[in-house]
């Protein structure tokens, strides 16, 4: 075998040679995972649910910058970040539905204003802090303002913090406007 296609299956090796219990964390064409579709994972350390074809819009404009990432804890009940703030252009920006849904909670939590939206399939995301007039119950559409960035979460910078939860679980709003997959290389299709 040439070494280049020795390295290059070598280097596969890894990717094939897990247990059966596993699932990958993408698996794009599966069929239990179709283009739009949202598929678990095994693990709450995972990116959690993937996203074939991020179909969600950015809930600020223009795309913003990310200033803290997700960071999920290790148990429940054990700090973390369970979502990402994103940098808004100023105080008082428009905040924006990244999909459709319903609003389901419209309140103050501890000491800011909250709004949160049931996009169906458990999947809810939450803004704050986050000035709006919606009453619960209202229906959104993708790109409909839910209302204005407050000051206050990230010290002088404007920003919001967003979380996404699948049912009881939070996830990584990224995977939804962002393609997450990890790069893949694969081997050349000739000889060098």
């Amino acid at each position: 075998m040439k070494p280049q296609l020795l390295l290059a299956a070598l280097l596969m090796l890894p990717a094939s040679v897990g247990s059966a219990a596993e699932s990958p964390p993408f698996s794009p064409g599966s069929p239990s995972t179709a283009p739009g579709t949202i598929a678990e994972t095994t693990t709450a350390g995972d990116i959690g649910p993937d996203v074939a074809a991020p179909s969600w819009q950015w809930p600020l404009a223009p795309r913003p910058r990310v200033l803290r990432a997700f960071d999920p804890p290790p148990k429940p009940w054990m700090s973390g970040h369970r979502g990402v703030d994103l940098g808004a252009a100023h105080d008082g920006a428009a905040v924006t539905s990244p999909a459709a849904g319903t609003v389901s909670f419209v309140g103050v939590v501890v000491d800011r204003p909250v709004i949160t939206i049931d996009h169906g399939n458990g999947l809810r995301s939450s803004f704050e802090p986050v000035a709006s007039t919606l009453a619960t119950g209202a229906a959104v559409g993708a790109g409909q303002v839910l209302g204005t960035a407050l000051p206050g979460h990230c010290g002088t910078a404007a920003c919001i913090h967003w979380g996404v939860r699948r049912g009881d679980a939070y996830v990584n709003p990224l995977q939804f406007v962002m393609d997450m997959r990890p790069s893949i290389l694969l081997p050349l299709g000739g000889p060098p």
